[in-house]
């Protein structure tokens, strides 16, 4: 069975939409394709760990992952959560429709706790360029994704959590963006869009 749903990947101040794929099928081990770097490869280690922890389990037949489009090089551990969402989901072990509506990203621990990730507020930009329902990400990153509206941003703290508003047992509300609330006076997150408009001016210029 194969399972689908999208990353992001982010190159200068833009970011890239990557299907991610994952086919369970006859024959044996863990294969990645799609120019991945030793942080994505490792994913499989962490996703297993995190499977284990929640009594659930990587599929001993052979499992496929692809990252796609396959000519553009994927970097860092963001891709955990999304490529374990859809080994589960192709091994059947959930029931989760809305995969491929959403973008997902998070690096997951050992027990399967989210850690943060870098680069969501262009991922978000790019996610409601796309259309896309919504981004789920970790919790610790879900203000910062807010900036940008018309997009429902999903945080979890855990992949159980992540299963379980998959599989609707939960329901998430999306995350406001308060400023008085979400950030001080120049925060960083501030500074950091002040230097994309400025990149963003001095390309158009040249």
């Amino acid at each position: 069975m194969v399972a689908k749903t999208f990353g992001g990947a982010v190159y200068g101040v833009d970011a890239r939409t990557i299907t991610v794929e994952v086919n369970v099928t006859q024959g044996k081990d863990f294969h990645m394709s799609g120019l991945p770097d030793t942080a994505v490869k490792e994913s499989q280690h962490r996703v297993e760990s995190s499977f284990k922890s929640l009594k659930l389990f990587m599929p001993r037949n052979k499992v496929v992952v692809n990252l796609a489009p396959a000519d553009i090089r994927k970097e860092g551990s963001a891709y955990d959560l999304p490529i374990a969402l859809c080994v589960l989901k192709a091994s059947e072990q959930i029931e989760a429709v809305e995969l491929d509506k959403y973008i997902i990203m998070g690096e997951l621990s050992l027990d399967g706790i989210l850690r943060p990730i870098k680069g969501v507020l262009p991922i978000a930009i790019q996610a409601r360029k796309e259309e896309f329902k919504g981004f789920v990400l970790p919790k610790s990153n879900a203000r910062e994704a807010a900036i940008v509206n018309n997009l429902d941003i999903i945080g979890v703290e855990t992949l159980q959590e992540a299963i379980d508003f998959f599989e609707g047992k939960i329901k998430i509300e999306p995350c406001a963006w308060i400023p008085a609330k979400c950030f001080k006076v120049r925060s960083t997150i501030t500074i950091r869009i002040l230097k994309m408009c400025r990149v963003r001016k001095i390309l158009n210029v040249r």
